[in-house]
C-alpha cells in the first residue's frame, strides 16, 4: 500500500485498522530493512514499517508520550516534541558557562542492542494500559523483512527508523533506563 492508495481509500483502510486495535486484533507486519550508506563508509540498516503500522505506532507513540513526557529532565532535548537541536546546543553553551569541564560520550550500540525483556518491563512500570503492552510487544516481535524475502525475528536490538521500538528504546534512554 502507498500513500496515494491510502489517500484514495482512507476511510475504509482506517475504519479496518481502527477496528483490529480497538478489538486486539491488530498483528503488524515484519519491518522493511533498508540500508543507507553512511559519510565513512559501510552502511546503517533502518527499519521501515508499512504505513498503517506507522499509523498504529504513531497512536501508541502520543498514548506514551503523555505519560512520559513530564519525566524528563528540563535539559534532555533528544526526540522530544516542541525540542530541537538548536536547544539542545543552547542548552550545552548554558551549561559550559558554569562548569570548567564537559563529558561527551556515546553509547555505541545502544539502540542496535537493547534487550527486549527489559524494554518491556521498562514500559510495563511507566504504562499500565494493556492495550499498549500488547502491540509494543507485538511489534518487537515483528520482525525484519529482508531483501532476499526472508524474516527474521530478534530478541535484541531495534530497527532504527520511525519505528515504535525505536521510539519506545529513545524514551527509556531520554528518561535514564
Amino acid at each position: 500500500m502507498d500513500w496515494e492508495y491510502l489517500e484514495k481509500h482512507q476511510y475504509t483502510e482506517l475504519y479496518k485498522l481502527w477496528n483490529r486495535l480497538t478489538s486486539g486484533s491488530y498483528f503488524p507486519q515484519a519491518v522493511k530493512r533498508a540500508a543507507i550508506p553512511k559519510k565513512g563508509g559501510g552502511q546503517r540498516y533502518l527499519g521501515v514499517p508499512t504505513i498503517l503500522d506507522r499509523i498504529a505506532q504513531e497512536v501508541v507513540r502520543t498514548h506514551l508520550e503523555r505519560i512520559v513526557e513530564p519525566l524528563f529532565h528540563q535539559s534532555s532535548f533528544g526526540y522530544r516534541p516542541g525540542r530541537s537541536g538548536h536547544q539542545a546546543v543552547q542548552q550545552a553553551c548554558n551549561n559550559t558557562m558554569n562548569h570548567d569541564f564537559a563529558i561527551d560520550l556515546d553509547i555505541k550500540g545502544f539502540f542496535d542492542n537493547i534487550d527486549h525483556e527489559l524494554m518491556m518491563k521498562a514500559v510495563k512500570h511507566y504504562c499500565l494500559d494493556k492495550w499498549v503492552l500488547m502491540y509494543v510487544e507485538r511489534w518487537l516481535k515483528a520482525g525484519i523483512f529482508h531483501s532476499d524475502g526472508t524474516v527474521y525475528s530478534h530478541r535484541a536490538g531495534n530497527t532504527s527508523g520511525r519505528s515504535i521500538q525505536s521510539v519506545v528504546s529513545q524514551y527509556l534512554f531520554a528518561c535514564g533506563i
